[in-house]
């Protein structure tokens, strides 16, 4: 029996046979619900306890289907490497983004997935991510200067997550989106949200249908746009960048493509950057030498406060670079990633047959022991060359690898080191006495409270 996902792929795939994968260890848990509780209450500890009793590879079942989590760098490199393109990604994430991102591109595979990811690139080249850094610049200088007029407590992730949301809208819209801003914010805002609610569907009342109402606002802002956008003829923001791409062939994306990848790389930039950028300001809060450190490295730079940030000074950014790198390691923007195979294959010696529903864990890589020495603790300097020469080159993964390497790495980092440079350069942040801030880890990282921090001027 053939079986189209729900995001209209053109890969079909084969549903493995029941009791096909009985013989790979592991407990599918509750009739229905499997173990989809326990992993949403306890992400890192039941991936870990699993391992300790399985192996590296077991069965369980999760989100009403039997499926086979994969472990450690050589599963990483399995799966997202795969050279014989023997995994989907639309039909691994289609389930959870399909209804609100449809054909982002992470929702691609293979020639297509390679097509669609050539015309993007245009976005992230020299000379656009320059003029990006200008915007991001004066944006972030801004931000800064607010927390500092207003020093104390403060709750560290919401105040991340309204900067990097207007950092999007920014760099991706252009200065002069007009009163539309806060409407599509908040879309995006409901969008967001409804990717990871637990209600699938959109009933009324739910947050799904808030999701789904929020891509109709975003499907009509832009593609009214478009046309506007293209027959301005210019325009360095990201938005204006893709109106202009084209195809190998020399064709223009069309509205829907741009509509579907406007969506998805917002959302991708703004959720996972927000997590990203509090994790690694939260353990600057909890080791004061690092932050020295680091206000030492941005001091070294000879800027003054009002200066604008050059790529050379980002460049010059070497422990910075190495601190943000520790922070993604304990807590990466996306813990888990899911997969489908579309043929049979082998890992550890166990055959697995086409169609099987697989996740690879980059939490669980980031704290082996075994690569990790005590890897519960931030150390910035197991991102010195010497330190990551003999590692293995899946063994840090927060970006992804291979083919869906994320294309806005480099936006990442740009825009993770100007926020260093312009906060500690204007504040110092700690945390009150023994005070640790818990941390939900799944689906996106994020601190349960907030996290509670004290900034007051430098």
């Amino acid at each position: 029996m053939s079986m189209q996902s729900v995001t209209s792929s053109a890969i079909s795939f084969t549903p493995p046979k029941r009791n096909s994968l009985t013989h790979i260890p592991g407990d599918e848990g509750w009739p229905i619900i499997g173990k989809t509780l326990e992993v949403l209450a306890d992400p890192k500890g039941h991936v870990e306890r699993n391992a300790a009793k399985y192996g590296l590879i077991y069965r369980s079942h999760l989100f009403g289907e039997t499926s086979l989590v994969l472990l450690g760098p050589d599963a990483n490199e399995l799966v997202m490497f795969d050279q014989a393109k023997l995994f989907s990604s639309e039909l691994g994430w289609g389930r959870i983004l399909g209804l609100l991102f449809p054909r982002g591109l992470m929702l691609l595979d293979f020639d297509e997935h390679r097509m669609h990811r050539r015309a993007l690139s245009v976005a992230f080249k020299s000379g656009p991510m320059k003029s990006y850094l200008v915007e991001l610049d004066k944006g972030i200088a801004r931000r800064v200067a607010q927390w500092k007029s207003k020093p104390g407590e403060m709750l560290l992730y919401p105040a991340m997550k309204q900067l990097t949301l207007d950092l999007a809208a920014t760099s991706f819209l252009g200065a002069d989106i007009g009163p539309e801003v806060e409407e599509i914010n908040r879309a995006f805002v409901d969008m967001v949200a409804a990717a990871v609610a637990p209600i699938r569907k959109p009933l009324p009342g739910t947050q799904m249908a808030r999701g789904v109402k929020g891509r109709k606002r975003i499907v009509a802002y832009f593609s009214e746009q478009i046309p506007l956008r293209r027959a301005k003829g210019s325009g360095d923001d990201l938005f204006s960048q893709l109106c202009r791409a084209t195809h190998e062939d020399g064709a223009l994306l069309s509205t829907q493509d741009i509509v579907d990848h406007m969506s998805f790389l917002m959302m991708a930039a703004h959720d996972t950057l927000t997590s990203s950028l509090t994790s690694f300001i939260g353990e600057l809060a909890a080791h004061p030498d690092w932050q020295q450190k680091l206000l030492d490295e941005v001091s070294g730079l000879g800027l003054t406060t009002d200066a604008s940030t050059s790529f050379d000074n980002l460049e010059a950014m070497k422990l910075t670079e190495m601190a943000f790198k520790e922070a993604l390691r304990l807590k990466p923007p996306v813990p888990s990633m899911p997969r489908r195979s579309v043929r049979e294959f082998t890992f550890m010696g166990h055959a697995v047959p086409g169609g099987t529903m697989v996740g690879v864990n980059p939490l669980f890589t980031h704290h082996m022991p075994a690569i990790w020495p005590d890897p519960g603790t931030f150390d910035p300097m197991r991102f010195t060359e010497e330190a990551q020469r003999n590692r293995h080159r899946f063994a840090w993964v927060p970006f992804g690898g291979g083919a869906h390497m994320c294309i806005g790495l480099h936006f990442a980092y740009m825009q993770a080191k100007c926020f260093a440079r312009h906060f500690l350069q204007n504040l110092s942040v700690s945390l009150a006495p023994g005070y640790e801030p818990q941390w939900q880890m799944w689906p996106i990282p994020k601190p349960r409270d907030g996290l509670r921090v004290t900034v007051k001027p430098v």
